[in-house]
């Protein structure tokens, strides 16, 4: 069991929760309340070939404070760590919960919620904030050496690690104290196309962000991988170009998160769907009134949301407002029948409990109803390979890492390309392709799923930045899923369509 860092233990946390709860107590009209206290470690890396471009640590600290007085939210925050900011910002939020009454409406009501008396910590052998800055950039530079040895013309090496610690109490009698460590590795290297068409393509490791120690970055091997990325690299600067067209796809888990993620997983929100959620990134073609109905996909995709998922990124003992973590369908047998929740939303879509979907990125922020781990589940029969799937392929497009994408304001049409695309010709990879993009629209994509990996091809994918709201908040998030196969897809060639 790893211990709760002693640093942010020295705060005056239940100091704090006294002076929070103590004025609550006097807010005339006061339904509910909650106070939060972060402080998170961060630090940024960046290494350019042998050159160290950039080394930032931050701390940022704070606290915000949460009311419904009368049926109306309000929300106050301040950096310093004392009772008596505590108590002006119960005031301040209490004060902006009467002003915004008139002018809703509806109440907002919370679904109900245990309290709880908790302290979690993620698991992780090695604190990256124990490791010696130099002992970080030297492992880094040694990757980036490698990639030019190899023959790149360019490398770059970026380094994100994160220490989230969190402390929450309500006026509901929860005591919640948390800590949780991640790191995303980046290891990127890239060369012209000395063919003369004044390309430049760039390669990038297959690590992802983790919620690890510095366990991972020593484990993954970057100096080793370095030499593969370049050669990989050429291969793909020789490949021939893809014919636009329909084509079968199976796609790696390295690519399909990304797509689960902006088609399946925003598209699941349950705010989004209400409409609550609209001027970032849009609403959602899956609305309420089709739970049960609307056919997400084939009758193979089964989609579960969890906070719980080993090394998940966004995985934690409890949210924001309080809410244990649990594990639940979003998707099964092709069919949409739930959605992320926080308490509010659960309260107005009728739901007994809250699926625990609420984050904030800093005490600076209101929470938000977040995503959770949203996956793709195997193959609960058979442990189907990545290689049995592309056996059953003729003609086709194996797809490798994800790249860049778009999607419309419904989650509904959209476009990815990758980092790494292989001709499946009788079966058998045939060497690689390049300029791919595969285009669909999310029923439709999902709908042509023919066949998914088992168990042992399931990997877990995400991202570090996933953003919503406005002001824009980011968060981590994990998306498990295994290769899958698609039959018939669009495919545009993309330097036909960028001409």
């Amino acid at each position: 069991m790893v211990d709760t860092d002693a640093g942010f233990l020295e705060y005056p946390l239940d100091l704090l929760a006294d002076a929070a709860r103590s004025a609550m107590a006097n807010v005339p009209g006061l339904e509910y309340g909650d106070l939060r206290i972060h402080r998170d470690l961060v630090q940024w890396i960046h290494v350019r070939e042998q050159e160290l471009i950039s080394l930032s640590d931050s701390q940022p600290r704070g606290f915000g404070v949460r009311v419904i007085v009368d049926g109306s939210f309000g929300y106050a925050a301040a950096s310093e760590l004392s009772p008596e900011a505590v108590v002006a910002a119960v005031g301040s939020a209490a004060e902006m919960a009467r002003s915004l009454r008139p002018l809703l409406a509806e109440r907002v009501d919370l679904a109900p919620e245990p309290s709880h008396q908790a302290t979690w910590v993620s698991p992780r052998a090695i604190n990256p904030f124990e490791i010696p800055a130099e002992e970080k950039v030297g492992l880094m530079r040694e990757a980036t050496a490698a990639s030019l040895g190899a023959g790149a013309k360019f490398a770059e090496f970026y380094i994100q690690q994160v220490q989230e610690n969190r402390f929450f109490v309500s006026t509901e009698g929860s005591r919640i104290l948390q800590e949780r460590v991640r790191v995303h590795p980046v290891l990127e290297v890239g060369m012209p196309d000395e063919s003369g068409s004044g390309l430049v393509e760039t390669m990038r490791s297959m690590s992802r962000p983790v919620a690890e120690g510095w366990e991972y970055v020593l484990g993954y091997g970057f100096k080793e991988e370095a030499p593969q990325l370049v050669e990989l690299l050429r291969e793909k600067l020789a490949a021939p170009s893809v014919e636009a067209g329909p084509h079968d796809l199976v796609i790696d888990p390295s690519n399909l998160w990304l797509t689960v993620h902006e088609s399946v997983a925003h598209g699941t929100e349950l705010d989004r769907a209400l409409g609550y959620e609209a001027n970032f990134a849009g609403t959602t073609f899956a609305t309420p009134d089709k739970v049960g109905s609307l056919h997400y996909g084939s009758s193979l995709m089964h989609v579960t949301g969890d906070r719980v998922q080993p090394l998940g990124l966004a995985t934690v003992g409890y949210d924001d407002e309080g809410v244990a973590a649990q594990s639940w369908d979003i998707i099964k047998d092709g069919v949409l029948v739930g959605y992320q929740l926080n308490r509010q939303m659960a309260r107005k879509f009728n739901l007994p409990r809250s699926n625990g979907c609420a984050f904030s990125d800093s005490w600076s922020h209101v929470p938000l109803q977040r995503m959770p781990n949203v996956s793709l589940q195997p193959d609960p029969d058979r442990d189907t390979t990545l290689d049995d799937l592309i056996g059953q392929v003729d003609e086709g497009i194996y797809i490798v890492g994800d790249k860049s994408w778009s999607i419309d304001q419904q989650r509904f049409n959209f476009q990815f390309t990758g980092q790494r695309f292989y001709r499946i010709r009788g079966g058998h990879l045939a060497g690689q392709v390049r300029d791919v993009a595969y285009q669909s629209r999310t029923p439709d994509f999902w709908g042509r799923m023919e066949g998914i990996g088992g168990r042992s091809s399931w990997r877990l994918e995400g991202a570090m930045n996933c953003g919503k709201g406005q002001p824009e908040q980011v968060a981590p998030v994990s998306h498990g899923c295994p290769p899958a196969l698609f039959r018939g897809i669009n495919v545009l060639n993309t330097r036909s369509e960028g001409r």
